[in-house]
């Protein structure tokens, strides 16, 4: 299964949004995130360019979207925390570590990003500990995706967010090594704090 469907909704576009940016038709992205069609070589690297990724990450054959650090003029610089303390302001938090850049047009819309690091292996293999993550700033997410995630107002977690039809949240470990844990109403309060986008391992 190739990820264009996933990189398109990070992005928070439509199908008919992506296919204008790209000089397609609508059609050809549903049936390229369907699978019914394989992209052509330049429609490839087209996506590949758009999305900031490579080609294979594209195809699904590469697990994690590990980006390059530098995008040149066309970028804005993203703060990265050590950590993310809940019910406080990000714009107001003075422990900064580093920056990162992310496309410029990313900003578009008046979307905000914030940058972190993984710490331990609960979310191991996708990501490893000392990995940047780049996080789309949204109060929510669709079910499956990563996010970062308060839980009773401690500092933020990274894990993979489920919506169960009986109304709980899961909080899934990707490391068979530890355990979900799922959350109801009355329970602990849950609070999204933003959705991975991407992935950079520095050597």
């Amino acid at each position: 299964m190739n990820n264009i469907k996933f990189l398109r909704k990070q992005r928070g576009l439509s199908q008919a949004e992506l296919a204008n940016k790209l000089s397609v038709h609508q059609t050809l992205i549903s049936q390229l995130e369907r699978g019914a069609v394989v992209p052509s070589g330049a429609t490839l690297v087209e996506l590949a360019e758009f999305f900031h990724v490579s080609t294979d990450y594209i195809l699904g054959r590469e697990e994690n979207n590990i980006t390059p650090i530098s995008l040149g003029k066309e970028a804005i610089r993203v703060k990265v925390y050590p950590r993310v303390p809940a019910g406080v302001p990000l714009e107001v938090i003075d422990e900064v570590i580093d920056y990162e850049e992310v496309p410029a047009e990313w900003g578009k819309g008046g979307q905000k990003y914030f940058a972190t690091v993984v710490k331990g292996d609960s979310m191991y293999p996708k990501y490893l500990d000392g990995d940047i993550i780049i996080v789309l700033q949204q109060p929510t997410c669709e079910s499956g995706q990563d996010a970062v995630v308060y839980v009773n107002g401690y500092d933020a977690t990274l894990k993979k967010v489920v919506f169960l039809d009986d109304g709980g949240i899961r909080l899934q470990p990707l490391n068979p090594a530890y355990n979900p844990r799922t959350y109801y109403p009355g329970d602990d309060p849950i609070a999204i704090a933003g959705v991975v986008v991407e992935i950079r391992r520095k050597p």
